[in-house]
């Protein structure tokens, strides 16, 4: 089991013994963090996946036990190692109580860690096994990465729901890979033969989507020369996504709610129903109960279609994930471009972890696109991110700043983050293209 990619978390107050149980274990080739009390192990759980954790049983604070209860309670793939100094039966029969694999007493030898470390990720490696899914049912999600816990339970979510004909709601912010998982949704499922169609629902202008979604037939309208199916018979044993539905108004949501009823369309200009069978996913960068409490989504339309809600989390609560990211966006351009893969500084690493990513994974992807094919060599250091990046880790010192010069920075911040698309930026900061072309007319220096 001792693979590099197995990580292993060491908890203990005693720095020394973090020292050489760390030195240890790498020198077996496992991935090693440590933690010298239990929030800090918390934070690290929350930002990265842990196959073991490794904990002293008495520290200052929150104990080991404490430790062991939550990671029982909140991760289902860590197993948990208890070590002490205090050794008793009491002791041993409370940690095994509260969930942990093995229970090994102070002082012992390299071996004898080495060993319950062995039979722990053993029964991790047995329980992953009896539970994982055979042949062609493994999960694809070609361009969903991550490590972290989070990712690790949106994926099981995601292999789950492809096995299933729910209509499925995700949400998440822009950037963040909602089409992705719908993707990977479509092609783990038994519709993957058939077509997936994506229709932006904002990127259509409201007297058109009707036409596109359900098509129409010839002298329907103005300029219907011939008849055209739409969207909906296109992905006819299939599966439709909806992205952006939050964009749709309430009478297509009306329309849409009778498809999901009753199974049919109407093509514009027939009376005729014309039966489908598609599964309908769709995605939403608002939050649709805000809407419906507005009056502008309907209620009955959104229980129709949060059947399974998968949320997506920005990239700035899986900050763990960011360097595997990088690293595949690099090789990706890289290769693109037949050059070597970019490689970032340790200053240039931490600096993209403390930004906070208002584009999300889209954002990074495309600063390492733009890196890549602009480098002069194969080494990325601070100076060549953007200079907003430089000072991410201050901004929230600069309190001589005025309201107006953050306002500035944070709306050039995001349109960067989209690569100036003005439309998506007015999104991402809750105001329309209006106001966001007064407020640059504002900030436009003299």
């Amino acid at each position: 089991m001792n693979k590099p990619a197995t990580r292993i978390m060491v908890v203990d107050d005693a720095l020394d013994t973090l020292e050489v149980l760390e030195r240890n274990l790498s020198s077996q080739g496992y991935l090693v963090s440590t933690a010298s009390e239990v929030a800090q192990a918390i934070s690290i759980l929350e930002s990265q996946h842990i196959d073991l954790v490794i904990t002293d049983l008495k520290m200052p604070g929150a104990s080991g036990l404490d430790l062991v209860g939550h990671i029982r309670e909140s991760y289902r793939d860590t197993e948990v190692m208890m070590i002490t100094g205090y050794a008793t039966v009491e002791g041993a029969v409370q940690a095994v109580k509260a969930g942990a694999d093995e229970y090994l007493a102070k002082p012992f030898t390299g071996k004898e860690l080495l060993s319950a470390v062995h039979r722990t990720l053993e029964k991790l490696r047995d329980r992953r096994n009896a539970h994982a899914p055979s042949g062609a049912g493994r999960l694809k999600l070609k361009g969903l990465i991550g490590e972290s816990e989070v990712m690790l339970t949106l994926f099981e979510t995601v292999r789950k729901a492809a096995g299933s004909a729910a209509t499925i709601l995700i949400s998440g912010e822009s950037g963040t890979g909602k089409e992705l998982v719908a993707r990977g949704i479509h092609y783990n499922s038994d519709r993957a033969a058939a077509p997936f169609v994506t229709i932006n629902c904002g990127a259509i202008p409201e007297g058109l989507l009707e036409s596109e979604l359900f098509g129409y037939i010839k002298g329907a309208f103005t300029g219907a020369d011939r008849s055209r199916a739409g969207f909906f018979q296109s992905a006819d044993q299939g599966t439709i996504f909806l992205d952006e539905i939050s964009e749709t108004s309430l009478t297509m949501q009306v329309k849409l709610l009778r498809v999901l009823q009753e199974k049919e369309i109407n093509l514009l200009g027939s009376s005729r129903p014309v039966a489908v069978d598609v599964r309908i996913l769709t995605s939403t960068n608002k939050d649709l109960l805000n809407l419906i409490e507005k009056g502008l989504f309907r209620q009955d339309l959104f229980y129709r279609l949060n059947i399974i809600h998968i949320h997506l989390p920005p990239l700035r609560e899986r900050t763990g994930d960011i360097l595997l990211l990088v690293n595949h966006f690099s090789e990706k351009y890289s290769q693109e471009l037949s050059k070597k893969p970019l490689q970032f500084t340790d200053r240039a690493l931490e600096a993209l972890k403390s930004y906070d990513w208002p584009g999300n994974v889209r954002e990074l992807e495309n600063l390492v696109q733009r890196l890549v094919t602009m480098g002069d060599g194969p080494l990325a250091d601070v100076p060549d991110l953007p200079s907003f990046m430089h000072r991410s880790k201050i901004a929230g010192i600069g309190l001589h700043r005025s309201l107006a010069e953050v306002e500035a920075e944070h709306i050039a911040r995001v349109l960067n983050s989209v690569s100036g698309n003005k439309t998506e930026a007015a999104r991402i900061l809750g105001i329309d293209r209006k106001t966001l072309r007064e407020k640059l007319k504002k900030h436009q220096p003299g």
